[in-house]
């Protein structure tokens, strides 16, 4: 376990693909955070998926340098003229102490590179894509193998943000000594809009609001709560879902909204972050058929909800099956996860639910987070340096699993 440093100041080039969900939230965090602590932080991202709420909030961090190269999520031609943008920046703008990386695409252009002085590459998968479930033998091959190679011989750190993410880069062939983890932070979301936001909304006031927050993707399995909800709901007149998300899925979204039988007591929207409209939920509910540590349930457990989750990455650190929320088998079934949001329909369990959820909104902090980031950096750019500087505190870090 390496220990806080006190670093001199760094510059960093930080590179994202996809804006959007948990990875354009750790990439804004991290970003505004670094700059605080006094590093020169330069930012790339990439256009074609990029959010307006991302590029307003990357916009207002007053960083010296952001650039936008058009990075496509599938492996094409592009691929080089995104490549060579990218090493102009790195000539033009360096030297830089550290380069680090985010998600699958960023971090091949980031970390495919010509021969020549070299600067550190950290990269965050954010789940890496060979943790889909449903990916076929074929995609995990190739997949698995891009990321074995660039983890064996082109990356000084791989940062896993949960110990699952973890086991499955190992089970890939990427070697300990490259990977640490560092668990996700956050700072808690706003509290007090429930009323302004049931009403914004057309939800009664005493209703039993179920949330949902994602991309309306395969990934994070949205019909999988609609199909739940459509069998629990005639049972259960109070309750009510309301879904922040869009995504590719969202056409066949609706119309499974209106077909359930229930529109009326399902919202879609993405006219507000899930950020804002956490404050509104009762139980917030994440069927995802794979993470690696979603800040959707990180933001939740900050702001003391309970949580129903699927067992994916990171979900079994953040809930205690039984005490702050219920854990479901992934799978697509929708009668476990309609069971357990039924469940929430007795008031006292509901209640000894959120009283425990509220013992551990504390434990996920941002400051701990970027503490074990600024960590593997400064111990990749000078170990020994690093290691002089240590101190006795234990704060948090970054863990070699």
């Amino acid at each position: 376990m390496m220990q806080r440093v006190s670093p001199n100041r760094l510059s960093i080039l930080q590179v994202l693909e996809p804006s959007g969900g948990g990875s354009g939230r750790h990439f804004i965090d991290l970003c505004g955070a670094l700059k605080e602590r006094g590093h020169r932080v330069t930012a790339v991202y990439s256009p074609l998926r990029a959010e307006d709420r991302f590029l307003d909030e990357l916009q207002a961090l007053g960083l010296p340098a952001v650039h936008a190269i058009s990075m496509r999520r599938a492996p094409g031609l592009s691929d080089l003229h995104s490549w060579q943008q990218l090493a102009g920046i790195l000539r033009r703008e360096g030297p830089f102490d550290v380069v680090h990386a985010h998600s699958s695409k960023a971090g091949a252009l980031s970390r495919i590179r010509l021969p020549g002085s070299h600067v550190p590459r950290v990269y965050t998968p954010h789940a890496f894509r060979t943790m889909d479930p449903t990916l076929g033998r074929a995609g995990r091959l190739v997949f698995g193998g891009i990321e074995s190679l660039l983890g064996r011989h082109l990356s000084d750190c791989i940062i896993c943000v949960s110990q699952d993410e973890y086991d499955h880069a190992v089970s890939l062939g990427i070697p300990s000594r490259r990977l640490r983890t560092v668990i996700n932070g956050t700072t808690p979301p706003p509290e007090g809009r429930r009323g302004d936001l049931l009403q914004r909304f057309d939800i009664p006031q005493e209703a039993l609001v179920f949330g949902f927050i994602g991309r309306l993707s395969q990934q994070k399995a949205p019909e999988r709560l609609i199909e739940a909800f459509a069998r629990m709901a005639g049972a259960l007149p109070a309750a009510h879902l309301l879904m922040i998300g869009f995504g590719e899925l969202e056409t066949e979204v609706r119309a499974m909204i209106a077909a359930s039988g229930f529109a009326d007591r399902i919202r879609l929207t993405s006219e507000i972050t899930g950020r804002d409209a956490i404050s509104c939920f009762d139980v917030l509910v994440m069927p995802s058929r794979y993470e690696a540590m979603s800040y959707v349930m990180l933001e939740a457990a900050a702001a003391g909800k309970p949580m129903i989750l699927s067992r994916v990455g990171g979900a079994g650190r953040v809930l205690e099956d039984g005490r702050n929320g219920i854990l479901i088998e992934n799978n697509d079934d929708p009668t476990a996860l309609a069971q357990a949001m039924a469940s929430f329909a007795d008031g006292e369990r509901r209640r000894a639910f959120a009283e425990e959820a509220d013992t551990r909104k504390d434990r996920y902090a941002l400051k701990t987070m970027v503490d074990g980031i600024e960590a593997i950096y400064c111990n990749l750019i000078d170990p020994k340096g690093a290691r002089r500087t240590l101190n006795t505190s234990i704060g948090a870090l970054a863990f070699e699993s």
